[in-house]
């Protein structure tokens, strides 16, 4: 596998046709009629499938979805070298934090055969540990040189880290940027004396980060530059645009002598290890094969990462349960005990009847699909602006410049990817992760086209923008060139080590609702819950339904909204 993934071409123009009022004629009916369908066959769409099954075992499910295979963003990254298999993932990570999943969640990930306490001893949790220490890359058009500084203190929870004197005297930054790093870290002055623990919680909710680092913290802006790509991964933001709140709960710099409490960890501190070869595509194959087992060989979750999937036998009209790829749905017309489902397949408009649909697309979407939706409903689903985002697998002929270098992940505050990591070291089944760094390794890269300085939604509009006009092989030399600049004095050498090249580009990417309340610039309210409300027999699932991109909440609301039909 390699170029371009995710929203790729192909798999969106239809759906912006449909967005800008373009009409397609009326669609062909061949006499098909389901119990459900479903738009959408990522994790959200295939668990409100598999839920309508378990509630309704004789009834009749049709999946729809743009795309070329099942997942949604949960897509699986797959190369072959010399022979051999190496799995990335390409969207969606981990089962993360499975203590946190409703009583109906866990029940459906135990049916379709996830076994949790495998995953202790299936994911390495001390290989990386033992190969080197994290690094950070600066990048001379941010910090004024290129430099990779090894041995970034790790921190953790709760934990107050030390030896960043050290660490920092590696970096190209000038003294006075050093300083304030390292104070920021290790020293416990308080920036408001005399102010009580709910103002001082106050005034974080109503700074960002940024702010706050640069104001009550008094760090120069170019130490400010080391922190601002540190929300990359969890928020789709930078320093600027997450709250100073946020960050003190996340155990991020400058905090230690506001005397403050963090509030409890949600997820209870539990490790993050639930992690398939391939990612949550790992969890879509094993919903896929609750729903068509033909489709999916074998019956454990072991024998599910090296199943090869009949694709044929996903939309076999024997079966109860069809996944439909390569349909974009343009309509949905709610009709009494019912609707229609119109889509294109093939250059054809075609039409489907069903007694009940479950929405589980993207619900920026939804307003176009079904225009009859109360208009105050439309306005709380167009508010769900997603949150683009880019992986980039690159598959390496060997890992050896990581072990020269001696690191294990890279922090890259101002490049354009902000982090460089080997892949989650996962062995399951047959399948065996790299565990000498003279074999071949996926590499995993992160990009967030953040706009500092915007408020959040704007700028997630404005990177979505920028992916989709920015072409595989300008991505593809900007990966090539990072790696050169960040791994070169290891002996890394694109031409030589780099065998192949996946973009997953996600412009359409994870749920954000809940993203711009970090710092304060969403006015009150919840939109999500108005915008999942149920219009007559067709209901609302997807992670955008609670406002946050985790794996649990699309299974959550899957089960919301079958309950809701049913």
């Amino acid at each position: 596998m390699g170029g371009l993934r995710g929203d790729a071409e192909g798999t969106f123009e239809l759906a912006h046709a449909v967005r800008d009022g373009r009409r397609f004629g009326a669609p062909r009916f061949a006499g098909e009629r389901y119990d459900l369908v479903v738009v959408g066959a990522g994790l959200s769409g295939l668990a409100a499938a598999c839920f309508f099954r378990k509630r309704r075992p004789r009834g009749r499910v049709l999946l729809l979805d743009c795309r070329d295979d099942f997942g949604g963003h949960c897509q699986r990254n797959e190369f072959r070298l010399d022979g051999r298999l190496l799995l990335g993932y390409g969207g969606g990570q981990s089962i993360d934090a499975p203590s946190t999943y409703t009583a109906e969640g866990r029940a459906l990930l135990a049916e379709a055969g996830v076994d949790l306490k495998r995953f202790e001893t299936a994911f390495d949790q001390e290989l990386y540990f033992s190969r080197g220490k994290p690094a950070v890359f600066f990048d001379r058009e941010t910090f004024g040189e290129d430099r990779l500084a090894r041995g970034a203190p790790r921190q953790g929870p709760g934990e107050r880290p030390s030896g960043w004197r050290e660490f920092l005297a590696r970096s190209p930054l000038p003294d006075f940027a050093r300083e304030d790093i390292r104070r920021l870290y290790e020293d416990d002055a308080d920036p408001w004396p005399g102010v009580g623990p709910a103002e001082k919680a106050r005034r974080l909710k109503g700074l960002s980060y940024r702010d706050y680092l640069l104001g009550p913290a008094r760090a120069h802006p170019l130490a400010a530059a080391f922190f601002q790509a540190q929300a990359h991964d969890e928020a789709g933001l930078g320093a600027d645009a997450v709250s100073a709140w946020w960050s003190f709960t996340r155990g991020r710099a400058g905090f230690w002598g506001l005397g403050l409490q963090a509030p409890p960890d949600p997820k209870g501190g539990e490790p993050y290890i639930y992690h398939f070869p391939d990612g949550n595509a790992g969890l879509a194959r094993l919903l896929v094969r609750l729903l068509a087992p033909e489709a999916v060989p074998g019956s454990t979750m072991e024998d599910s990462v090296t199943a090869a999937v009949d694709y044929a036998r996903l939309d076999d009209p024997k079966s109860p349960a069809r996944v439909r790829l390569g349909a974009t749905v343009l309509r949905v017309r709610a009709e009494k005990g019912g609707a229609e489902v119109h889509y294109v397949r093939g250059g054809a408009v075609l039409g489907v009847r069903a007694a009940a649909v479950v929405l589980a697309c993207d619900h920026a979407m939804i307003p176009h699909l079904l225009p009859e939706l109360p208009g105050e409903q439309r306005a709380a689903l167009r508010e769900a602006v997603r949150i683009p985002i880019v992986y980039t697998s690159v598959l390496v002929r060997d890992a050896s410049a990581f072990s020269r270098l001696g690191v294990s992940e890279i922090h890259c505050p101002g490049a354009y990817h902000s982090s460089i990591e080997l892949d989650y070291p996962v062995s399951l089944g047959a399948y065996r992760c790299p565990r000498d760094s003279g074999e071949p390794a996926v590499l995993h890269l992160l990009r967030v086209p953040a706009r500092p300085g915007a408020p959040p939604t704007e700028q997630f509009r404005a990177g979505r923008a920028e992916l989709l006009a920015t072409p595989f092989w300008e991505i593809e030399g900007r990966t090539r060139d990072q790696l050169r600049r960040a791994l070169g004095a290891g002996g890394f050498e694109p031409d030589r080590h780099i065998a192949a090249i996946t973009v997953n580009r996600w412009a359409h990417g994870y749920a954000s609702g809940q993203a711009p309340l970090v710092d304060g610039r969403r006015p009150a309210g919840r939109p999500w819950e108005l915008a999942r409300r149920r219009f007559g027999r067709v209901s609302i699932a997807g992670s955008d339904a609670s406002g946050v991109a985790l794996a649990q909440a699309a299974i959550a609301e899957a089960h919301r909204a079958v309950s809701e039909l049913l």
